[in-house]
């Protein structure tokens, strides 16, 4: 069975194979086949920097491993959390800052001529 896309281009591949082969053409069927080689895709992408294949094969046989370490995931409720955290800190701050200032404004205010102290 050839599961292809609804590319023109592939009547010659097809015609290779021999037309006893069953043809099966829609743009949906081929997408298991094509996500199974997207991280490898992805990865071809980034290093198409390297000077050599052989370059590139070393730093992919051992990238997934290393970045794993350095992946830490973030789940969206775990996100949110740290938001709502945060906010109730800064206003627990700003409350703590603000009743601060409204007793230190409630003191009457002594107004004292030179060379007396202030407190």
């Amino acid at each position: 069975m050839m599961i292809t896309d609804k590319l023109r281009s592939y009547g010659a591949a097809r015609a290779k194979m021999g037309f006893h082969v069953e043809h099966r053409q829609h743009k949906a069927l081929n997408n298991r086949a094509e996500n199974s080689h997207q991280p490898t895709r992805r990865r071809e992408r980034i290093m198409k920097r390297f000077k050599s294949s052989h370059q590139a094969q070393r730093f992919l046989s051992v990238h997934d491993q290393v970045a794993n370490l350095f992946h830490i995931p973030y789940p969206g409720a775990a996100i949110a959390d740290f938001r709502r955290a945060s906010r109730e800190r800064a206003f627990a701050t700003w409350r703590e800052i603000s009743m601060t200032s409204a007793i230190a404004d409630s003191r009457p205010l002594r107004i004292a001529s030179f060379g007396s102290a202030v407190d």
